[in-house]
């Protein structure tokens, strides 16, 4: 199945991730946005999130669930980009579990702002990372 996500990463759930209701616990979506958000950034945008000047932090988040996750799926994480400022980046996840049968599991947003390490003033967003943006820009629906 195809997502309507130009950068698309299987992320394995884990044992721990279930609470007690079964199903994946809250807060565990938002783990799966970082993940995604950030994998891309270190892999396609050579972020240096040990040692690099500039580091994005989380100025906003948002998520709306749909339907359950549990372990053992793997939920596939859909990442685009909504809109990309000068020190800023709006970022748009679906979630898709194995049984989504085409409908994401989540959806949401996340705002990274781009700062500098030790003042955590913000700064424009490095070249490398903003050239990895631009390719995941989608044209609003």
């Amino acid at each position: 199945m195809a997502l309507p996500y130009p950068y698309v990463q299987e992320i394995p759930t884990r044992w721990h991730d279930n609470d007690v209701y079964g199903h994946v616990n809250n807060v565990d979506y938002y783990a799966f946005f970082d993940t995604v958000i950030n994998t891309y950034l270190i892999r396609a945008g050579g972020l240096d999130i040990l040692q690099g000047a500039a580091i994005g932090v989380c100025a906003e988040s948002h998520c709306t669930f749909r339907a359950a996750l549990a372990f053992p799926e793997t939920v596939r994480a859909g990442l685009r980009v909504a809109e990309l400022r000068t020190r800023s980046v709006r970022y748009e996840i679906g979630l898709y579990g194995e049984r989504s049968e085409g409908e994401p599991a989540a959806t949401g947003w996340f705002v990274h702002v781009f700062v500098d390490r030790d003042t955590r003033r913000p700064v424009e967003i490095p070249p490398g990372v903003r050239a990895a943006l631009e390719r995941l820009i989608v044209a609003p629906a």
